[in-house]
């Protein structure tokens, strides 16, 4: 989220036309396209934030900025050369890393929270023991994960929370 992408099609010489289909999970649909013979691009549907990388009779890769969960869907470049046509598919999934966060409750038990990642986080403790997890969804999809450490004689001694995420690693110590 937030990061620019680049989504290459295969430049092919002699190229009469390109166009990039979009098929996005939420909302509706937008094409670009490039028309060689009158060196012309058209936009139908399209957010700013998609746009052609480079001049399309050059290089018809295209770049997203500010990449969003809304963009998640599927990307379909269309080549037409004289000979014949290609295609290449992408299936674009985006990848929010979560919020990780560790208190003590009530109890003097750690209890971790990695808030609105996607996917999920999986959290793990150092040292290990018994410890509980909870999911919770938001309509955004992101999924906010809630584990509590319950360990006997932990007081004055740190614990570590581990959320383990596509997106990157992060771990945080307490002692409670």
């Amino acid at each position: 989220v937030g990061d620019s992408s680049v989504l290459t099609c295969t430049p092919k010489s002699n190229r009469t036309m390109v166009t990039w289909k979009i098929y996005p999970k939420v909302g509706g649909s937008c094409t670009l396209g490039y028309r060689a013979d009158q060196n012309k691009t058209e936009r139908t549907n399209c957010s700013g934030s998609m746009n052609w990388k480079f001049r399309p009779d050059q290089d018809p890769a295209l770049e997203i900025q500010q990449v969003g969960t809304a963009h998640e869907g599927i990307y379909t470049c269309e080549v037409v050369t004289r000979d014949e046509n290609f295609h290449e598919t992408y299936h674009l999934t985006v990848l929010v890393q979560p919020r990780l966060s560790l208190h003590c409750d009530a109890q003097g038990n750690p209890v971790c929270q990695a808030a609105a990642g996607k996917p999920a986080a999986r959290i793990s403790w150092v040292p290990e023991g018994n410890s509980s997890s909870r999911e919770e969804g938001h309509g955004n999809g992101t999924v906010t994960v809630l584990s509590k450490f319950s360990a006997h004689s932990t007081n004055g001694t740190d614990t570590t929370c581990i959320a383990s995420h596509p997106a990157g690693d992060q771990s945080t110590s307490i002692a409670c």
